[in-house]
This record gives C-alpha cells, sequence and structure tokens, in this order.
C-alpha cells in the first residue's frame, strides 16, 4: 500500500509533482474544518500545512500513522511540536524557501516609505497633482541599522550596500568575521545603535526577549526622523507606542508586513499616512511559493524514507558539515536496520554502530535513528521515527553504543552495524549514493539489495546454483542479481541473491529439501 499525503491548504504543483513521482499518493483537501481534519488524519503517513491549519494536541492523537508534519513556509506556531514529538512525529519547514523575497520586499518597503510612494499614488487617483507635497529622502549615504544578522538580514545587507547605505547591525549570535564580510559595523548594545540610524530594519524570530523589543525608551532615544521597517514578526515594534511616537513627530515612517493577530484589520497604524501597511505579503511571490512547495515535498519525502530532514525542528541538529556526510548514509543504515531485523526472530539486546574511513568524527546521532528505526519498523508497533527511535529502543530493552574505525578497507567510507552477533555493513557508491552491502555476517560481499532477497547460508558444494535456479524458475521467480560471499576459516559460503516473484512457503520448503545441509535461509523485504 503507498503511503499517503494529506495537503490541507494551496501548494505548487510543482511540490505535489515531486511527491507523486516519487509514488506517493496525494489528497488535496483546502478549508478543512477542526472536525474533518480530526476524522480524516488518522489515513495519512504526512501532512503538509500552510499557516492556517491547526496542528494540535488532538490532531495528533488522532494520527495513527503520521510520520512527518510540513510546513510551507518558515513559521510553525501552528503546529504543537512538542506533542509530535511524543507522538514521534517529525515536524520541519522550509526556511530558506522566501528568504530572497522577504529581503525584496524589505528593501520595496523603505523606498516606498523614504519616497512617499503609497501616498503619491492614492494622490493621483484621487485626480490630484501635488508634486511639492511629496518629498522624500535617498538611501544614498544614509545609514541603515539592521537589527538580526541572520540570513535575510544578510540578504538585506547586500542589497542596501549596493544602494551606497552605511551599514551599521546589532546581533549577539553574529559573528564578527560575518558582519565584516557584510560590510556591516557590529554594535554591542541597542542603546548604541539607536541614535546613529537614518533607517532601521528588524529580522529576528519571535521570542520572549524580542517581543516588544522597541518600546517608549527605545524609540525616544532613535534620531528625529527615522523610518522603521518590519518584516520578521508582529510585536518586535510595540504598536501602541509606535503610534504615539508617529502622532509626536519623531519617527518620521513606518513600513510593517507582520503583525502579532491576523489577519490585522484594525490598528493604532491605520490613521496614519506615513506609515504602508502590507498584509504579510513578503513571501507572497510565485518564486518563493513554488521553492517552498517543492523544499517542503523533499522534505517529507526524506522524513517517509527515514532520511536527514535537514529542516527538522524537533531533532538534535547536526552541523552541515556532519550532514554533508553522514546524511546519505541514513538510509543505508536504515536499510541495514531492516536486513538484522529479518535474520533474527526477536530484538536485539545490544546495538552498535561504528563508523569507518572519511565518517570517523562526524555526529552519529541521525545513523543511530536511521538503524534504530529500521530496526524497530519490524518488529515493534510503537510508530518509530527518527524523533522517536532511541526511546522506543529504550521501551524495548535496546543499549545503543557508537565507535570509529579509521579503516574502512578498500572504500572512503564505511558504515558495521552488529546486533547479538549479526553483522551487516555498508558503503555508498556513485553519483545516487546507493547503498551497497559490503559484508554480511562477516562474509565479504559487494551488492546493493533488491525488494526482495532470498540469503543462503550453506557448506560449499557443486551444483548448488543449479538446483537453487531450477526451483526457482520453476516457480516463475527471476533472479536478477546475485553475489556469493566467503569467509576466512568458512567451510559454508553466503548467498545474496535478488529476486522479482512472489516467494511462497512451497518454494521455501522445497530448498530446504532440496538442499539437505542447507544452515540458514532468509527472505529479506526492504
Amino acid at each position: 500500500m503507498s503511503k499517503k499525503v494529506l495537503v490541507t491548504e494551496k501548494l505548487s504543483d510543482e511540490g505535489i509533482e515531486v511527491l507523486r513521482n516519487r509514488g506517493y499518493e496525494v489528497d488535496v483537501r483546502l478549508d478543512m474544518t477542526e472536525a474533518d481534519l480530526l476524522a480524516a488524519v488518522p489515513e495519512y503517513d504526512a501532512l503538509i500545512v500552510r499557516s492556517a491549519t491547526q496542528v494540535t494536541q488532538a490532531v495528533l492523537d488522532n494520527a495513527e500513522r503520521l510520520k512527518v508534519i510540513g510546513r510551507a513556509g518558515v513559521t510553525t506556531d501552528n503546529i504543537d511540536i512538542v506533542a509530535a514529538t511524543e507522538a514521534g512525529v517529525i515536524v520541519c519547514n522550509a526556511p530558506t524557501s522566501n528568504i530572497v523575497s522577504t529581503a525584496e520586499h524589505t528593501m520595496a518597503l523603505m523606498l516606498a516609505a523614504a519616497g512617499c510612494v503609497p501616498q503619491a499614488n492614492a494622490s493621483m487617483k484621487q485626480g490630484k497633482w501635488e508634486r511639492n507635497k511629496f518629498v522624500g529622502t535617498e538611501l544614498f549615504e544614509k545609514t541603515l541599522a539592521i537589527f538580526g544578522l541572520g540570513r535575510i538580514g544578510g540578504l538585506v545587507a547586500e542589497r542596501a550596500r549596493a544602494f551606497g547605505m552605511n551599514l551599521i547591525g546589532y546581533d549577539p549570535y553574529c559573528r564578527p568575521e560575518r558582519a565584516e564580510a557584510l560590510g556591516v559595523q557590529l554594535f554591542g548594545s541597542i542603546e548604541e545603535i539607536l541614535p546613529l540610524a537614518d533607517f532601521i530594519t528588524v529580522h529576528m524570530p519571535k521570542t520572549p526577549d524580542t517581543i516588544n523589543m522597541f518600546g517608549p525608551d527605545e524609540f525616544a532615544a532613535m534620531k528625529d526622523g527615522v523610518i522603521l521597517v518590519n518584516t520578521a514578526r508582529g510585536g518586535i515594534y510595540n504598536v501602541k507606542s509606535l503610534a504615539d511616537f508617529i502622532a509626536a513627530g519623531k519617527i518620521g515612517a513606518a513600513a510593517i508586513d507582520m503583525y502579532e493577530v491576523e489577519p490585522c484589520l484594525d490598528s493604532p497604524l491605520h490613521e496614519f499616512d506615513n506609515v504602508i501597511l502590507t498584509p504579510r505579503i513578503g513571501a507572497a511571490t510565485r518564486e518563493a511559493q513554488r521553492r517552498a512547495a517543492v523544499q517542503i515535498a523533499e522534505y517529507v519525502a526524506a522524513g517517509l524514507e527515514g532520511s536527514l530532514v535537514p529542516t527538522a525542528l524537533n531533532m538534535t541538529p547536526v552541523a552541515p558539515e556532519a550532514a554533508s556526510k553522514v546524511g546519505p548514509y541514513v538510509p543505508a543504515c536504515q536499510m541495514m536496520g531492516r536486513i538484522l531485523a529479518q535474520l533474527s526472530t526477536s530484538l536485539p539486546h545490544t546495538l552498535c554502530i561504528t563508523a569507518a574511513g572519511s565518517l570517523v568524527g562526524t555526529d552519529m546521532s541521525m545513523l543511530v535513528a536511521g538503524a534504530l528505526s529500521g530496526l524497530l519498523s519490524y518488529k515493534s508497533d510503537s510508530v518509530v521515527t527518527p524523533v522517536n527511535a532511541e526511546a522506543v529502543a529504550n521501551r524495548h530493552g535496546i543499549s545503543t553504543t557508537t565507535a570509529f574505525e579509521y579503516d574502512a578497507h578498500e572504500y572512503a567510507s564505511m558504515v558495521r552495524i552488529e546486533a547479538d552477533g549479526f553483522e551487516v555493513s555498508a558503503m555508498l557508491s556513485g553519483p545516487a549514493a546507493t547503498p551497497r552491502i559490503v559484508s554480511l555476517l562477516g562474509y565479504r560481499l559487494d551488492i546493493a539489495p533488491g525488494l526482495t532477497s532470498l540469503v543462503f547460508e550453506y557448506p560449499d558444494a557443486a551444483g548448488r546454483m543449479g538446483i537453487i535456479g531450477t526451483i526457482l524458475g520453476e516457480a516463475g521467480i527471476n533472479i536478477t542479481t546475485m553475489q556469493i560471499g566467503e569467509k576466512a576459516s568458512e567451510e559454508c559460503v553466503l548467498v545474496y541473491m535478488n529476486i522479482e516473484g512472489e516467494i511462497t512457503d512451497d518454494v521455501i520448503a522445497r530448498l530446504h529439501e532440496a538442499i539437505g545441509d542447507l544452515k540458514n535461509l532468509w527472505v529479506i523485504k526492504l
């Protein structure tokens, strides 16, 4: 049965196609009520929302199959992340999808406020010609204070520099090297920077420290006639105080795109001609919407496949350089976990994941999660994802350890997983980073496992492959690829055989009967 994805808000067609091309069944159901969502969510493995759909504790309690929630955008205030984590559901977003659009909208608002553009436009449409009334100010050689020098703040800095502005900034988390590269003079306190700025723009998250960050004291300390812009979060500027200082003429103009309560149909700022208000459209470009749809579709697919989800908000963060190394190995670890689950009849007490070669020294948390999620998906009724895999493992009494080895044999890198005496190792091959088994139960191999495989272990003897091939052929089963593995001081060989066709109990019985000294025979399904 194919996995199902529910999309509850408008998503660009390109994102839908990403999921369908990967074999997922996608249902787009817009304008769902809370009752509709509660009734529908038990059928789905993934949920994609924007900002309107409320993913509450009740929704998650009803989500019997849910593994991933994707937010096609940045903020996730509408998702109960704590409840999702407890349920083992990955929550991810698309934080870089709209950064260019938001930076450009910031510049557009700054230019519009400085040039009295909306006021002049409104006057013209009233049949007036008031050239002398709308005298603006240039951005050239003016000082712009940027609060928050993350991705969007950095893009604003690059664009403002092109206008010839002097850039100053405040961000307690910004490295001096980054500020220098952006051409921004970094200040250590808000008090130092406020009297210097002709323009101020904020690009900070919504936190207890940033809500009402600018109030009466801060507005009073600003330069007369300063122009303020907010495309970040509602509430960073205290709206009532802002209105008072605009009315007093202290603040020359303001341009706001984000609000504490939305839709914002009335506020103290609505009465001022020199305040530009836009209805949260900083990310509302065709390019940003397309980018958000494609990114979240790819991340949701990765979560459903057990791969690394780069923007997962309720998982241990992995540094970008580590993610680039370990990320491609997550599906391999999940695959190896599934193989180990089918080699043994019971859950292991111990699980050891060893990374070798170029993986030495990397963050192993994602590899552990991948191995556990693969292993437990066959043995546990719990919903197992990388978010809660270790917690589920602990509940089942599995002890996990990790190790490094510099020697990856002839490979650049490799991962080995051992579970109560069972062993499997894999490396990645080619541009697609295809997982290949290079060792199983100590037998050296080199094969990319298929969806269905037969694994034989028997004493080496002439004619065995002919017998196996005849039995499978008579049952209409095709052998696609095969590898025979050996190991030192062992009279047995291991045959790993990828097949197409249905393996019935009768076929298994015939194989056991035909090879009387067959030591082991496993059917592996991935």
